[in-house]
């Protein structure tokens, strides 16, 4: 730390300059993230600057703005209404009112978001087995292709997960592949809506009536955790006909990134509960030295409140309709890439852009013969500034190796056509060996 002070528009311009050297955001087609928000945004966050999201009692309207966003989520993945009967267990901590209405909160993302759900599924079966005298030292958790944020939960939480390993040409968990994987000890099933490796969707609605057929013969009563962290705010606007959500009453919860598809700033994500009785209360902490009894259920405790007011904003602001269109374009977009991928010798496509996240994933169509790699493309890419990853799929796909490009709001159609002219140029050239596709040296005036 320096020993005395600076001005603050020298520090200003000091830290600028070294922020100018980060990649280009809006070239940035590794992330799921929103790189772009109208400057309203910004101001509703700077007016947000100073407001503990946790301070309930200090900042009322700010926590009055998250319930909000809580029951348009729930209301957009078809969460059970107040009236239905089989939700109505009498006031809680997180359901005050005692109606039994869907519950949730918002996080600092969707990872934190998919760890409370995780932690109230464990609580769940814990209580049901220390009812029935049952040992609780060996919880486990069943899911696919998973995100890093189930293997740190599955760490933090002793939870043992079991990550089911990939089939030839699947690019998620199967149903069919359950029955191995599920015992007496299983807290619950995750089911990805918009894997991070491909962009699609697994078939939630297949992978609950599998389970339902599983309780049948076994007794085992397996819950359902849909981490939509991507695909929970691309469904129900593009493919309002899938069954993924709370239409489906094996599933109890789900999370979703509101600064990814949710087009909010980075910093905010929600998890929502199907009823509140599905919150266990010893995940439910009161604190009272901030000037009320509040009671609070997330990992993070000071955390700013500009990011659910910025979420609040877009949601009035583009409603349903916005929603849609937004995400119309962005599928659009995809799909012309998808095209391009298509016709150009050397690729096979994986995921195309049609029917889940507006994406699109590909492979060498014979990485043997092919004169580069998909890791040559993506350093000889990072020239022009793009940054689209290569990496390979979990087990036991991992020989195969995939690029995938993601489509934003912010990210448009002349954009996508400028990155399919850098890639056709790239593989011209790296066809052409690696002393041709080397940097050309030189700078002339």
């Amino acid at each position: 730390m320096p020993e005395d002070t600076s001005p603050a528009r020298a520090v200003h311009e000091l830290i600028r300059d070294e922020l100018a050297l980060d990649g280009n955001s809006s070239q940035n087609l590794a992330t799921f993230c929103t790189t772009w928000a109208e400057p309203e945004v910004h101001e509703l966050m700077d007016l947000c600057l100073d407001k503990n999201m946790i301070d309930k009692d200090e900042y009322p309207q700010t926590a009055e703005i998250e319930s909000r966003c809580v029951r348009i989520i729930g209301d957009l993945w078809n969460a059970p209404t107040a009236a239905t009967p089989s939700s109505t267990t009498g006031p809680t901590a997180a359901d005050p009112s005692g109606t039994g209405s869907p519950t949730g909160c918002s996080t600092t993302g969707s990872s934190e978001a998919g760890m409370l759900g995780g932690l109230a599924l464990k609580w769940r079966w814990r209580k049901r087995r220390e009812a029935a005298g049952l040992p609780t030292d060996r919880p486990n958790l069943v899911c696919g292709p998973v995100q890093v944020c189930w293997e740190k939960f599955a760490r933090y939480f002793d939870v043992e997960l079991r990550q089911v390993p990939l089939e030839p040409d699947a690019t998620g968990l199967r149903p069919h592949q359950l029955r191995d994987h599920v015992d007496e000890n299983t807290i619950g099933v995750v089911a990805i809506l918009g894997v991070t490796y491909t962009c699609d969707y697994e078939p939630v609605a297949e992978i609950a009536a599998e389970l339902d057929a599983i309780e049948r013969d076994t007794g085992l009563d397996v819950p359902i955790h849909v981490d939509a962290a991507s695909g929970g705010f691309i469904a129900p606007f593009l493919h309002p006909e899938v069954a993924w959500d709370f239409r489906l009453p094996r599933v109890a919860s789900i999370n979703a990134s509101g600064h990814k598809y949710g087009m909010a700033p980075l910093g905010v994500g929600w998890v929502v509960w199907r009823a509140a009785e599905l919150l266990p209360e010893e995940l439910v902490f009161r604190v009272s030295y901030l000037g009320g009894d509040m009671p609070t259920f997330a990992l993070n405790f000071s955390r700013p409140g500009g990011e659910v007011v910025a979420q609040y904003y877009t949601f009035l602001r583009l409603g349903r309709e916005g929603y849609r269109k937004v995400y119309e374009a962005a599928s659009r977009t995809a799909r012309s890439l998808a095209e391009q991928i298509g016709d150009t010798d050397g690729f096979r496509l994986l995921y195309d852009g049609q029917g889940a996240l507006p994406a699109v994933s590909w492979t060498l169509s014979d990485p043997r013969r092919s004169p580069f790699t998909l890791y040559d493309l993506t350093e000889r890419l990072r020239l022009r500034g793009w940054q689209v990853p290569a990496y390979p799929l979990p087990a036991d796909r991992q020989e195969t190796v995939v690029q995938r490009v993601l489509i934003r709001h912010g990210i448009g159609f002349d954009k996508i056509a400028l990155l399919g002219q850098d890639i056709r140029a790239a593989v011209a050239e790296l066809s052409e060996g690696p002393c041709a596709a080397a940097p050309r040296p030189g700078f002339h005036h």
